[in-house]
């Protein structure tokens, strides 16, 4: 039986429709750090387009070309001056664009694997695998890949990280989609203003002409990649707990609206399933880290479609024991009033140690403690129709995948539900997986 493998059939370089007029792109002190990290890659299954293959990549070249005219940085290059500070040049270099052929897949192979883990297939189905945002000095900082399936297709894009969140990623990716589907103009247009807090003439000081400090963990480290979904009714059923727990029916005269969000709940649900099912001593400490947007935080407010990285990843520490002892409210009023402390405050402090001691990003889980959550449920990820239909589903690539890492996804059904998408150590997912107050929750696919 012939093995089943993703095989890139094409590959082309693709330009802006018009030449960029911008002129160098200046990252910010939350761009800067994460020079360090692999690309951003994110991807989205759809059914198979009512037209052939040769249509649909002459539909999505053209889209794309039109797409990094409103995006110019992403066509460009990183840049580095004499001093060794690095800034995106608009000389419009191109991105990639793959064609690969996954025929031997089906739509369902992705969706109900074996024991419900992602595919290890998955992973060729994304452009760049390994490549780190440094590299960005000598290769494309975007690259696209299409992969015909049996039944379908994936849209994978790989995006480096220093120019663009999450925010910034999916504004792209759907406006991408938009001009595919037919649009004249895009209805996000993005905001490439640098007059905030957030710019600093201060650099990291890097190896001229040689690589960063090495990324902390080995792509090699095996770990398990699982999707657990959660339905919106699960959802608000844990929420109220997490809150009738802090206001109990008897103080129901002075009781206010729900303080603990669902995301907040859902996140205390999983840092508690992962501690347990790590075994960790009970007074050994662990991190869990939560990435919060500060578009709306900072004064003045920035445009909500700001192009760049406005994101910090705050730190939440405790004991195992203070995590598991009792019940789950406590742990999640620590992770609600880490967000609530974040703030322009947050944000001005931040950049003053930026302008003492400049950083980039050691990533990893060296420790065994960690749990860094990463994307949102708020993201509109489902919006990338492309002129056949809403995704089935959402994926992460294998970039920055260690054990801990997790990403929250909106549920495709438009109900509310979310999903995550978790990768531990292969002994800690199945703690987990057996864990009864995590899988209470989870619900079927």
């Amino acid at each position: 039986m012939a093995s089943r493998i993703i095989k890139v059939v094409s590959r082309c370089r693709v330009y802006p429709q018009v030449k960029s007029s911008m002129g160098d792109f200046k990252l910010s002190i939350c761009d800067i750090p994460l020079l360090t990290i692999h690309y951003n890659q994110k991807g989205a299954l759809f059914s198979s387009p009512p037209f052939p293959p040769s249509e649909l990549l002459t539909r999505l070249k053209t889209a794309l070309s039109q797409a990094l005219t409103h995006f110019p940085p992403l066509a460009g290059q990183l840049v580095a001056d004499s001093e060794g500070v690095i800034s995106v040049t608009c000389n419009d270099f191109g991105v990639d664009f793959i064609q690969a052929d996954g025929s031997s897949f089906h739509v369902a192979d992705l969706l109900r694997s074996a024991g419900g883990d992602v595919p290890k297939w998955v992973k060729e189905c994304f452009p760049m695998n390994g490549v780190v945002c440094y590299d960005g000095l000598f290769r494309p900082l975007l690259a696209v890949q299409v992969t015909d399936l049996a039944d379908g297709v994936f849209i994978a894009c790989t995006m480096n990280h220093t120019l663009a969140d999450g925010t910034s990623f999916w504004n792209f990716f759907n406006s991408f989609a938009e001009i595919c589907r037919g649009a004249n103009r895009i209805s996000g247009v993005p905001d490439f203003s640098r007059h905030s807090i957030l710019v600093s003439p201060v650099f990291p000081k890097l190896p001229p002409g040689g690589p960063p400090p090495v990324i902390t963990f080995s792509e090699k480290y095996r770990v398990r990649e699982k999707i657990f979904k959660f339905s919106n009714e699960s959802i608000l059923k844990l929420k109220g707990l997490v809150n009738e727990t802090i206001y109990p029916p008897e103080n129901v005269a002075r009781k206010p609206p729900a303080i603990i969000s669902s995301f907040q709940s859902l996140c205390a649900l999983l840092w508690r399933g992962i501690t347990r099912a790590r075994r960790l001593p009970s007074n050994e400490k662990t991190t869990f880290y939560l990435t919060v947007n500060y578009r709306h935080r900072i004064i003045p407010n920035l445009d909500p479609l700001y192009f760049g990285n406005v994101i910090l990843s705050i730190p939440i520490t405790s004991t195992a024991a203070e995590i598991l002892n009792g019940d789950i409210h406590g742990c999640a009023v620590l992770i609600h009033e880490a967000v609530q402390r974040q703030g322009h405050a947050k944000m001005q402090k931040h950049a003053a140690d930026w302008e003492r001691r400049p950083e980039v990003y050691s990533p990893g889980n060296i420790a065994g403690a960690i749990v860094l959550m990463g994307s949102s449920p708020r993201f509109p990820m489902y919006a990338s129709d492309f002129g056949w239909g809403k995704p089935i589903t959402i994926r992460c690539g294998p970039a920055n995948k260690y054990d801990g890492k997790i990403a929250a996804f909106p549920g495709g059904d438009g109900d509310n539900s979310v999903d995550f998408e978790v990768a531990l150590a292969p002994e800690t997912m199945a703690g987990l997986e057996s864990d009864p107050e995590f899988m209470l929750y989870v619900s079927p696919f």
